[in-house]
């Protein structure tokens, strides 16, 4: 059988063309009914349009970049699902490029890609989420940008993110909850700025219960599984070592539990561990860990749902979204 051609769909549909093309488009201003019966006519007809077409006919790539630097597979994987899920019914592809966010040549990196792979948008994650000088270029370029997980919604675009502060508050005071009162901390990446929100909310959580901040229980992690278990040695090894760890993410949380196994610590009983994110191997490990449900894939496709707005009207105000985290509760606390 030979292929169906759009000529094929606007005859069975007895509209023309370029009603087709509008409605392959996604174009706006055509009735219901009328794109209810082009939409059949190519269900029945299996007719795909070819890509370099559309393109064509609309100076659009359909096409969006998903721009990271997170070493983590489990975090890419959920913000790819989530933004295809948004993206593919409205006929956008995904290209997911990695970066180094400190070097020196991002911005010029970046837009060398912007033009020669002709992306419509661009979505931004942690830390590149938080380059002011890397989002002015791309608005500059008048490429739509929107980011997941900002520190703040001090960028000049629309942005997704959690309750970082709030949900670490809420975290730390479960601890607090369980009996203890020196809960070490492992820091996130610096670079990270979300981070620092739940740094804060761990600081807020003690004072507010009147637990003094021990700086000698808080030590700089990397957000890396490596990072979580030498922060883990520096406090289990300490001489007055916290009954708690509370890491701001959960690859360093699985460090530190590596770490108190090879001690021969008991959890929870000789030491509580908790995490923030709920990867894939937060149920994996044992005990399980206690962490925070960060819905990663849900603020990505908030973020393509922000993205495809634009897109279509580039008169979209610039908004700012967020997602609630929660608590999720295992064998490690």
């Amino acid at each position: 059988m030979a292929k169906a051609t759009i000529d094929d769909v606007a005859a069975l549909a007895g509209v023309s063309i370029k009603t087709v093309s509008r409605v392959v488009n996604r174009e706006p201003n055509v009735r219901a009914a009328t794109r209810d019966k082009v939409q059949q006519a190519i269900d029945k007809l299996g007719y795909h349009p070819s890509q370099s077409a559309r393109s064509l006919a609309s100076n659009r790539s359909f096409l969006i970049a998903l721009l990271y630097d997170n070493p983590s597979a489990s975090y890419v994987i959920d913000v790819q699902n989530g933004i295809l899920a948004e993206c593919k019914p409205a006929g956008y592809d995904l290209l997911i490029h990695p970066c180094d966010h400190t070097d020196g040549d991002l911005e010029q990196q970046v837009a060398n890609l912007i033009r020669q792979s002709r992306v419509d948008g661009v979505v931004l994650t942690p830390p590149l989420s938080d380059n002011e000088n890397l989002v002015r270029r791309l608005i500059g370029m008048h490429i739509p940008v929107v980011v997941i997980a900002p520190a703040d919604d001090s960028l000049p675009c629309s942005s997704v993110m959690t309750n970082d502060e709030e949900a670490a508050f809420a975290m730390t005071t479960r601890l607090i909850e369980k009996g203890h009162q020196r809960i070490g901390y492992i820091l996130g990446h610096p670079d990270h700025k979300a981070m620092a929100n739940r740094y804060q909310g761990y600081r807020k959580a003690l004072m507010y219960q009147g637990i003094p901040v021990d700086a000698k229980l808080v030590v700089q992690g990397l957000n890396s599984f490596e990072s979580g278990y030498y922060a883990a040695e520096k406090l289990l090894l300490s001489n007055n070592p916290p009954s708690a760890i509370f890491a701001s993410n959960d690859e360093m949380a699985a460090g530190a539990i590596k770490l108190a196994h090879k001690l021969g610590r008991k959890i929870p009983s000789e030491v509580a561990v908790a995490g923030f994110d709920d990867i894939p191997a937060a149920e994996q490990i044992w005990p399980g860990l206690t962490t925070v449900r960060q819905p990663i894939a849900t603020m990505a496709q908030q973020a393509a749902q922000l993205l495809l707005l634009q897109l279509k009207s580039a008169d979209t105000p610039v908004q700012y979204q967020r997602v609630k985290s929660s608590l999720i509760q295992r064998e490690s606390v």
